[in-house]
């Protein structure tokens, strides 16, 4: 495997499982020191102990990236401990699904500090950093449901929204400091919050049949979007959005039609 981050430091939030945790391995094999970031540590220590018996280089930093003060520690101790920060992934969000009449104010904010102002904390404290060193990446992991409507996401679909827009300016603000900031876009991925709900196998299958490619999308595919979008394989891209869905966005269902 190519040795793409060799020698680059790289934060990620909600390290410990799913994308975060696939992108942390795929990255520590490419060469990097993966540090992963999580509210509790025995789950972000499993996944350290597995890249360290694999050769790679990994840490853990523990925060609640709701929690300003939190991540500012979490950055601060990652340069304290590695020297340097280059790459920042924010993968961790709180997810609270509820229907709009039913939704308390206090759904509507836990979604909104979890999954958006813990992203604005997040690059707020890594820019100053990232100047000093001459450059850096932030890779903003957003969702479908910050593209188009689904009932019961009103709160996390308009924070998955607003981190679209943010990281526009975000790399529109970080261009003349060669600071790049881009998104990646997941649909329906095989993680442990996904498969929480899927109550069957009849389940697994109706979801992946309403994807164009027919499949329930892999960790290892986004991290492979996701550590493109980081690398200086892309250079010469910030601010724009990369779709990793199976082609589920791109298709207008009309209900008529049947492909199969």
């Amino acid at each position: 495997m190519t040795q793409r981050f060799a020698n680059k430091v790289v934060l990620i939030t909600g390290g410990s499982s799913g994308i975060g945790a696939a992108t942390a391995k795929r990255l520590a094999a490419e060469g990097g020191m993966a540090v992963i970031c999580g509210r509790r540590q025995q789950p972000l220590e499993e996944v350290v102990a597995e890249i360290r018996a694999q050769g790679g280089k990994a840490d853990w930093v523990i925060a609640d990236v709701s929690d300003e003060a939190a991540v500012n520690a979490a950055v601060a101790e990652t340069v304290k401990r590695h020297g340097r920060l280059d790459i920042l992934i924010n993968n961790a969000a709180t997810v609270v699904w509820a229907m709009i009449e039913g939704s308390s104010t206090a759904d509507w904010n836990a979604c909104l500090q979890g999954s958006l102002s813990s992203v604005y904390f997040g690059t707020r404290a890594v820019l100053p950093q990232m100047k000093k060193q001459g450059g850096g990446a932030i890779v903003n992991i957003s969702s479908v449901c910050g593209l188009l409507g689904s009932p019961g996401m009103g709160a996390y679909g308009a924070a998955k929204a607003g981190m679209i827009s943010f990281s526009q300016v975000a790399a529109l603000e970080g261009a003349a400091d060669n600071i790049r900031v881009n998104v990646v876009i997941p649909g329906i991925v095989m993680t442990p919050p996904t498969a929480a709900v899927m109550a069957d196998e009849k389940a697994v299958t109706a979801s992946a049949r309403a994807v164009p490619l027919r499949r329930i999308g892999k960790p290892e595919e986004l991290a492979a979007a996701i550590l493109f979008l980081a690398s200086d394989d892309a250079s010469y891209i910030t601010g724009t959005t990369l779709t990793v869905d199976g082609g589920k966005t791109c298709e207008l269902n009309t209900g008529a039609a049947d492909f199969s």
